[in-house]
């Protein structure tokens, strides 16, 4: 089995979104899948022009000269993973310039899926099976209602499922290097890791394992204490150093 992350944090390998994805493939590679995790943000990857060169000049093949023709490649693993932060209730922006150049990979031709709703077909005749792995600063897993639509509709329309979703509310404790959080960071990291073992073992993560994952790290109100304890600290350093 090979599974993809394509991690779409703007923070790449310093951000909270990296830390999920790496205890995720962790599991996932013990579990005996071979894995493989890309920033999005170490690659030059353009915006769509919304030419449709794509669909008729050179069909299958963008005309932008960057990194997106070999991401698209890897669109042959078994299981791809999508993983952003939360940013204004949606993906970064750039997950979207990813998630948009991945139109070559559709016909331009419309046809209706068995709910007769129109979609584009496939050109490679499959798209991998998602996983969604997000995070956002805000407690309560409310947030994310934006991005579990996005995904599902995204999964739709290129003729595949959603595998399994992690959403993380609080994210940004993740990585806190405050000793006292040490243990309970620790067991949500586990709880990743064992995650995506069973999903690998089993073809699907176990309902016990995924109501785990989204019990909070942390009580809600001392989570937003110490974060508005956080960004007062920071706020008055700056003005000392004015």
């Amino acid at each position: 089995m090979k599974i993809v992350a394509f991690n779409g944090s703007p923070r790449g390998a310093a951000g909270n979104t990296h830390i999920m994805v790496e205890n995720f493939l962790a599991g996932a590679s013990k579990a005996g899948a071979e894995t493989e995790n890309i920033l999005l943000v170490d690659k030059k990857i353009g915006h769509c022009r919304g030419c449709m060169n794509c669909w008729l000049k050179t069909p299958g093949k963008c005309v932008i000269q960057d990194d997106m023709e070999k991401l698209l490649e890897k669109f042959s693993a078994d299981i791809i993973v999508l993983a952003t932060p939360l940013y204004v209730d949606n993906v970064t922006g750039i997950m979207k310039d990813f998630l948009d150049r991945t139109i070559p990979r559709l016909e331009p031709f419309i046809e209706r899926d068995e709910n007769g709703e129109c979609r584009h077909p496939v050109r490679t005749g499959r798209t991998p099976e998602f996983i969604v792995i997000s995070n956002c600063g805000f407690t309560g897993m409310e947030h994310f209602q934006v991005l579990k639509l996005l995904f599902r509709r995204i999964a739709r329309n290129t003729g595949t499922s959603i595998l399994a979703e992690i959403y993380r509310d609080g994210g940004s404790i993740l990585g806190n290097p405050m000793p006292v959080l040490k243990p309970f960071l620790t067991r949500y990291n586990r709880l990743l890791q064992k995650a995506s073992e069973e999903l690998v073992k089993d073809g699907r993560i176990s309902d016990r394992t995924e109501e785990k994952l989204k019990n909070p790290i942390v009580p809600p109100e001392q989570y937003l204490k110490s974060a508005n304890k956080y960004f007062a600290a920071e706020l008055q350093k700056l003005k000392k150093e004015e």
